[in-house]
């Protein structure tokens, strides 16, 4: 078996060979090119897999465990980005998402990609907003992947229809009220000449109806339904965003929506509802309830830290969005730290001030054939609850945590346990841009301080289109946990002349230092 390195070009509908490289497929895996099966053109798998309305956590495990072997994942507009953080290393991603007169490729190019990848003996997943079935498309991609003898797997999604209701605190059906319930596109294939909808039955005889993609169609839908039965005073709903923290619900009657919708310009992608389930609504409602719903929150430190404050904050109903203002990376010339880790011994105190520090001092303590028992004859400082935390993963417990997160409070904290510590040595692992209140105080107090960078802090790029999608519509609130995250921040938008954003945040800091910085930047 052979492979050589192509590329997808969608206007030729075929592979253009990129180079003459050849080697070995082993245990399926990719390595990050395509692979061309040359003895075997049938040997991929393509998954069919909804991703669900939107709130990554209500995406499946099978899901889960597709994306991780997936050698190529081709996914849509309404597909939650989250979800390709489960992709192994290596894995190619490719957006196809449609929108109204948007589209990245057309259907048969989508169909064509997906018989081709899966023919160079790739693992392809069609990630597919909902259900890959229920107005997804999926069945004419499973057709054409059935037509050339291609392996495929259908893995169902949870559909707009169910799991935007219920986070609207409306139930599709409810045995007193609705007993039946339809599902309806709002957007017919226009080659077919006539509607396949039939507007007598389902105005008449079902309790609920869902219209999928039917927003700019929503005046002919509500007319359709009243010129056959169906009452103007009958309770309707267009829910938009359904399930993220964005979501929308606007309520009215058949005899008011269109006028609602127009006077509030309220724009797809959205699903039309009608029907007396949504009289509940008042009393079920829930997910827009919670205590920071739609409030736009940005988190402006490292990545790598974020995600566990983005996830408290998205639990209590915030926009949260990831503008890091810091990019940690480890030092390039270890040699200070090595020579500090190789007199350990000698140190009576080591302080940590970051989770960072935490971290990068034992990755590299780990990196030189020790561990935490090099640290027997230390007594440990951390500064706060999570550097604290950090420190308990390598199996250790600070031996002081001030009150006071900061490096006055660590000061105080010293000298409440003596005032001098003359012939003692000191070890700070720090950032190469740390503050030297610590180690100047501590010296005035006669310890010996050893400051030895172990990562950078260094500034991410930011394109203006990324900075004004952030920041035009004002966010309540940005977060600060570190003066550089502010200064960072500052000089980011300035870099831009941007900075007539400054004035206009609202921010919220973790201490006084980082508060003082943020005044003086104007916030």
């Amino acid at each position: 078996m052979t492979w050589e390195k192509t590329s997808w070009m969608p206007a030729a509908g075929k592979y253009l060979p990129e180079s003459g490289i050849t080697g070995s497929r082993i245990g399926g895996a990719a390595f990050g090119v395509n692979i061309n099966m040359k003895n075997n053109k049938n040997s991929g798998m393509v998954y069919l897999i909804g991703a669900g309305p939107g709130d990554a956590g209500l995406f499946t495990l099978k899901g889960v465990e597709c994306l991780k072997k997936a050698d190529v994942v081709v996914y849509d507009y309404l597909v939650n980005e989250e979800l390709l953080i489960y992709c192994r290393e290596g894995c190619e991603k490719i957006y196809v998402g449609k929108k109204a007169k948007d589209h990245t490729l057309s259907q048969p190019e989508i169909n064509s990609l997906l018989c081709e990848k899966a023919k160079n003996g790739s693992i392809v997943v069609r990630l597919k907003g909902g259900d890959p079935f229920v107005f997804g498309r999926g069945g004419e991609e499973a057709l054409d992947l059935a037509a050339e003898n291609i392996k495929f797997e259908v893995v169902p999604g949870v559909t707009a229809a169910v799991a935007a209701l219920a986070y609207a605190g409306i139930p599709i059906t409810h045995r007193r009220i609705a007993s039946t319930a339809a599902l309806i596109t709002g957007h017919e294939d226009p080659s077919k000449g006539t509607s396949g909808i039939n507007w007598e039955m389902i105005s008449k005889g079902v309790g609920t109806l869902v219209f999928y993609m039917g927003v700019n169609n929503l005046e002919r839908i509500v007319s359709s339904l009243k010129k056959h039965g169906r009452p103007g005073d009958t309770p309707a709903a267009l829910i938009r965003w359904g399930t993220l923290n964005r979501q929308e619900t606007l309520t009215g009657t058949l005899d008011n929506i269109v006028k609602r919708v127009r006077e509030l310009n309220f724009k797809p992608p959205a699903l039309i509802v009608a029907g007396e389930v949504i009289n509940l609504r008042e009393k079920l409602r829930w997910f827009d309830k919670r205590p920071l719903f739609g409030k736009k929150i940005i988190i402006t430190r490292s990545r790598k830290q974020a995600s566990a404050l983005s996830k408290s904050l998205g639990e209590l109903g915030s926009v949260v969005i990831e503008f890091p203002t810091i990019d940690i990376k480890p030092i390039e010339d270890f040699s200070e730290l090595d020579k500090a880790i190789g007199e350990i011994d000698t140190f009576s105190w080591v302080v940590f001030t970051s989770v960072n520090g935490v971290s990068l001092f034992f990755d590299r303590l780990s990196g030189l054939g020790r561990d935490s028992r090099a640290l027997n004859n230390a007594r440990i400082a951390v500064i706060g609850k999570g550097t604290a935390g950090e420190l308990w993963r390598f199996g250790l417990k600070p031996d002081l945590t001030p009150e006071s997160f900061t490096s006055e409070g660590t000061v105080e904290a010293f000298r409440a346990i003596k005032e001098d510590y003359t012939s003692e040595r000191v070890l700070l692992p720090s950032s190469e841009i740390a503050r030297d209140y610590i180690p100047r105080e501590l010296a005035k107090m006669g310890a010996e301080v050893i400051t030895v960078p172990v990562y950078r802090n260094l500034v991410p790029g930011y394109s203006e289109e990324t900075i004004d999608a952030a920041f035009k519509d004002e966010p309540d609130l940005v977060t600060f946990t570190s003066s550089s995250t502010v200064s960072n921040l500052a000089g980011i938008l300035r870099k831009h002349n941007k900075d007539h954003f400054l004035a206009r945040i609202k921010g919220a800091s973790i201490g006084p230092v980082t508060t003082k910085a943020a005044k003086k930047a104007g916030i």
